[in-house]
């Protein structure tokens, strides 16, 4: 048996293995953490210029929502565009401790009869979820309109392969058209990103050919998205939830209205 001096002597040793495999996992943490930042921004910059190669992309200054902090340690970085003759850009990256990372990406279609799109992707550690949504927030669904459903449904297939998910049940689910759930890992970054990226050109494509609403038509338009957005306040979602215990639910609404949905631009 070991005697009490030679006890005292490992102690120091099996502190020094301890602290050394915390040292290692903070490291890897950070390395995959990185990692998952670089993939997160690959797609959002990818999204910025495929749509400022199709139309007129133009940054809104939002103040002090650029820079927000939830919980005190979710960091989201804020930007919004106008994009002309569609309407309003808006896209969060979010990163916690460097252990979890989430882009969301929303078109508010203003201008034109298109569905909202929304997008949220995440990354924690090695794995990965996306969610990508059409919300029919229109009033009238033309021939023009189902053909891009069509076309969305379309593009989507091609990505059969990756894992499906269950998403939660939520309150508008009548209001969701084509989405897609899935779910991934590191090597399924490229494919994740290619779905968002081939819906949205399907998107752009059939938005170039659409005519102008009327301002009569904007109205009845805006009047379909606000009730959506504000059935977020007050019915609530797992995302609006986290702002709203964080920031309170008017403020949420303010940030909601003027950058996220623009709905009050």
């Amino acid at each position: 048996m070991k005697t009490q001096k030679e006890k005292r002597k490992m102690g120091p040793i099996i502190l020094g293995i301890i602290a050394a495999i915390i040292v290692v996992l903070i490291l890897v943490v950070s390395n995959i953490g990185n990692n998952n930042v670089k993939a997160m921004n690959d797609t959002v910059d990818t999204v910025v210029a495929e749509l400022k190669e199709n139309f007129t992309v133009t940054p809104v200054d939002v103040g002090d929502y650029k820079k927000m902090k939830i919980y005190g340690i979710m960091n989201f970085d804020v930007e919004q565009y106008d994009i002309e003759g569609i309407g309003n850009l808006s896209i969060m990256r979010m990163n916690a401790l460097n252990m979890m990372q989430m882009a969301t990406v929303v078109i508010t279609p203003q201008d034109k009869n298109l569905p909202l799109l929304s997008a949220d992707y995440m990354y924690i550690l090695s794995n990965r979820k996306a969610y990508l949504e059409f919300y029919d927030v229109v009033a009238e669904k033309d021939e023009a309109y189902n053909s891009l459903l069509t076309a969305l449904t379309a593009a989507k297939e091609k990505y059969n392969h990756l894992e499906d998910i269950q998403a939660s049940e939520a309150w508008y689910a009548d209001l969701l058209t084509v989405t897609t759930y899935k779910a991934g890992k590191p090597e399924s970054d490229a494919d994740l990103k290619g779905l968002l990226i081939d819906s949205l050109d399907v998107y752009m494509k059939h938005a170039a050919q659409l005519p102008l609403l009327t301002e009569d038509e904007k109205a009845e338009k805006l009047n379909i998205t606000v009730k959506y957005t504000d059935g977020l306040i007050e019915k609530g979602g797992i995302s609006t939830d986290v702002f709203k215990k964080e920031l309170g639910p008017e403020e949420t609404k303010k940030f909601f209205d003027n950058i996220f949905f623009g709905t009050a631009k």
